[in-house]
Parts: C-alpha cells; sequence; structure tokens
C-alpha cells in the first residue's frame, strides 16, 4: 500500500469511530427532549439504550463465531453506510410519521447499533493491519478519537438545543450525518487490508479452550466497565449526589470526562509503552479516583476526581486490545469480536449494577438512618455506596493487569 492508501484508511477508520461517538451518546442528550416533546416514558427511553447494547453484542458474537463467513473488506465499507441509514431514519421518521415517532427512534437505533457493532469489531484490526512503526500508539490513536469525538457530541449536541430549541433536534441528528456520510466517501476509493479470520467454526473452538484468551475477555470486562460506570453516571452522580446544577453536571460530568480519556489515548498514541505497566497503574488510579468520589466532602474535588478517572481507565480498553492481538495474531477478526463482546457487556452491565444497588440502598431503612447520620439524603447515600460498588470492577483489575505486566516483562528477558 502506498503512503496515501494507508492515510485513506486511516481517516476512513478515524471519522467511522467519531460516527460511533455520535450514535452513542445522541440518544441520552436528547432524552429529555424526546420525553417533553412526545411524551415518551422513562422505560421506553431506556429500551433504547437496551436495544443499542443487545444489538452490538449480537454483532459481536456472530462476528465471534462466523467470521470467516464475512468479506470483511465490504464488510468494514458498509458500516458506514449502516450509521448513514440509521441516523437519517432516526431523524426523518418524525417528519413523515409524526404519530408514530417512537417506532422510528426504535428503528433508527438498531441499525445504526448494529453499524456500532460493526465498528467494534472490524476497525480495530483494520488499523492493526496497516504498516506502521508503533502498532500499539496507532490503536491508541483510533480509540482516543472516539474520545474527543464524545467532547464533541455533547458541546455541540449542548448549545445547539440551547440556542436553536428542542423541537429542532431532527436537524442535529441530520447534522451529524456529515461525519459518516465523511467515512463512506473516504472507504468508497480505499483499499483495505488483508485480515486473518479462522478458517472455519473448529478454528474458533481451539482458540476458545485457551484460558489466557478468557483471560483478555474478562480484562476488558473489567475495563470497559470501569469506564463506562462513570461514564454514565458521573453526570447524574454531580447532579443528585454532590449538588453541581445540571447543565454543570452533563457538560463536566460527561464532556471532561471524555476529555480526559481522549488527553490519555492521544499521550499514549504520542510516547507511550509497556502496556502492562500503564493498565496496572491506571487500574490503580481509576480505584483511588472512585473512591475519592464516593467519600469526598467538597463538590469540586469529587467533579475533578470523576474527570480523572477518564484519563486513568482511558487505555484499559484499547489497551486490552494491544494485549489481545498481541498473544493472539493467528486469532485476527475473531479476537477482536471477543474483546469487544467482553467490553460491551461490562460496560453494560456494570452501569445497570449500580443502579439497583443504588436504588436498593434508597429503600433500606438502615440506609436512610445512616444518611441522616451524615447529613445526607438517602438518595445522595445511595448514590455514593453505588460509586464505592463500581470502584470494584478497577479494584478486581489490579491483580490481573499486574500479572499481565508481569508476564509482558518476562517474555522480554
Amino acid at each position: 500500500m502506498t503512503v496515501a492508501q494507508i492515510k485513506r484508511v486511516k481517516y476512513a477508520c478515524y471519522t467511522t469511530n467519531v460516527s460511533m461517538s455520535v450514535v452513542g451518546n445522541l440518544s441520552p442528550v436528547l432524552f429529555l427532549t424526546f420525553r417533553t416533546l412526545y411524551g415518551i416514558s422513562y422505560s421506553l427511553l431506556g429500551f433504547l439504550v437496551l436495544v443499542n447494547f443487545v444489538t452490538q453484542l449480537t454483532v459481536d458474537l456472530i462476528f465471534s463465531f462466523f467470521s470467516h463467513k464475512f468479506n470483511i473488506p465490504k464488510a468494514v465499507k458498509l458500516t458506514p453506510v449502516l450509521t448513514l441509514i440509521g441516523l437519517g431514519i432516526y431523524a426523518l421518521w418524525p417528519f413523515f410519521l409524526p404519530d408514530h415517532v417512537y417506532v422510528g427512534l426504535v428503528i433508527g437505533t438498531l441499525i445504526f447499533s448494529a453499524s456500532g457493532g460493526f465498528c467494534e469489531v472490524l476497525i480495530s484490526p483494520v488499523i492493526a493491519a496497516l504498516p506502521a512503526d508503533d502498532p500499539d500508539r496507532e490503536m491508541s490513536k483510533l480509540h482516543s478519537v472516539y474520545a474527543w469525538g464524545v467532547v464533541g457530541v455533547i458541546l455541540i449536541s449542548t448549545l445547539f438545543l440551547l440556542l436553536v430549541g428542542n423541537e429542532y433536534w431532527q436537524w442535529l441528528a441530520l447534522l451529524f450525518m456529515l461525519v459518516p456520510l465523511s467515512s463512506t466517501l473516504l472507504f468508497a476509493g480505499a483499499k483495505i487490508p488483508h485480515m486473518d479470520t479462522p478458517e472455519r467454526v473448529s478454528g474458533v473452538l481451539q482458540l476458545l479452550r485457551n484460558k489466557g484468551l478468557w483471560a483478555c475477555v474478562l480484562a476488558i470486562f473489567l475495563g470497559g466497565a470501569a469506564e463506562c460506570t462513570m461514564a454514565q453516571w458521573s453526570s447524574g452522580y454531580l447532579e443528585q449526589a454532590l449538588g453541581i446544577p445540571k447543565i454543570w453536571g452533563d457538560i463536566f460530568g460527561v464532556a471532561l470526562f471524555s476529555l480526559m480519556l481522549g488527553l490519555g489515548r492521544t499521550m499514549y498514541a504520542k510516547m507511550g509503552k509497556n502496556i502492562g505497566r500503564v493498565l496496572f497503574l491506571g487500574a490503580v488510579g481509576a480505584t483511588l479516583c472512585y473512591l475519592l468520589t464516593a467519600i469526598s466532602p467538597t463538590p469540586w474535588i469529587g467533579l475533578a476526581a470523576c474527570a480523572f478517572t477518564g484519563f486513568c481507565t482511558s487505555m484499559l480498553w484499547p489497551g486490552n486490545l494491544i494485549v489481545a492481538s498481541d498473544r493472539f495474531p493467528q486469532g485476527g477478526v475473531f479476537i477482536y469480536a471477543m474483546m469487544a463482546a467482553g467490553g460491551d457487556l461490562g460496560a453494560s452491565v456494570a452501569p445497570q449494577l449500580i443502579g439497583i444497588i443504588t436504588d436498593a440502598a434508597i429503600a433500606i431503612p438502615a440506609a436512610n438512618e445512616l444518611a441522616l447520620k451524615f447529613s445526607l439524603a438517602p438518595e445522595q447515600l445511595g448514590m455514593k455506596i453505588g460509586m464505592l460498588v463500581g470502584m470494584l470492577f478497577p479494584l478486581v483489575g489490579i491483580p490481573l493487569y499486574l500479572r499481565m505486566w508481569k508476564g509482558k516483562q518476562k517474555e522480554k528477558q
């Protein structure tokens, strides 16, 4: 491949990852808008998140077992096209069927969530397959683009809805369609590098018997849980538990967390090495940040801890991809599909678990008495307990990442 061809593929992958920032964060930003304009219940809004998770996980699992059945280059080029179709239905449905808005939201979410699954499984191995002086740094750069994309989505969406108005939200979605459109055009003339896949299901089953693979899946499960729990709960936690106004909770809770996430990944892309040590130190730092967030009596210290969690967890997802791809180079797309499934599972199960525990803590009479003792509202105490439970994910990961670090050092000796 020529230098120009390599750059074209890279830019196509980067813009595809930015598209995932859009489809992963646009609906949560618009939840209150949908509630106000269309009277959609919170349970139905939550169902959109479930559709997103189940669809992505289904795609991950399909590629895990049947990646050898797919035309990989065509699947890569199809990814942004699915995003375009999904966002188009999501945005345009209310214009044509205003009495059935929710149906359009579900169909659009289903389609662009499928593109999210394709992206997780295919875009990282495309970058890994490109010639590079330091493939680990290229992987980190790819994932940093996603984090910077989240910052852009949150800030652009917040300003658009504030200045233009909630009733014009469809135009915001149409505006964001420019991102996957650019990916589609870049991929159209790009040469996709060859990526290995197991030749048959028996090859997949042989890899599945390897305990090291399951250790990698557990590692990214814990990393995804540590990252996404704080990402999803930081805004609500800052508002309810620390008393910070909602608009600042939204901006600082999500955008600042993502800013630090992007900073950590960009720094590794520029100067990073020894991924095992980075994973270990990241898990230690994330554990301390969760603890400080939960016990800090000062709102702004809690806010700083929330944001710095983004920096500490920044490499817990892409770093584990690096470790797994290095350890199982023969697995190709299958390895990335398994890791995507593990990460998605952690990213979905952990925040849901924190919500269940928070609700349970609020309902316990003894917890209400304890809240009064510390001059807290029951909901504040419940969220602090939930945050302490969230701390367990990076905490459990510490010995696992330490073992990876030490194992990597032994290989070099």
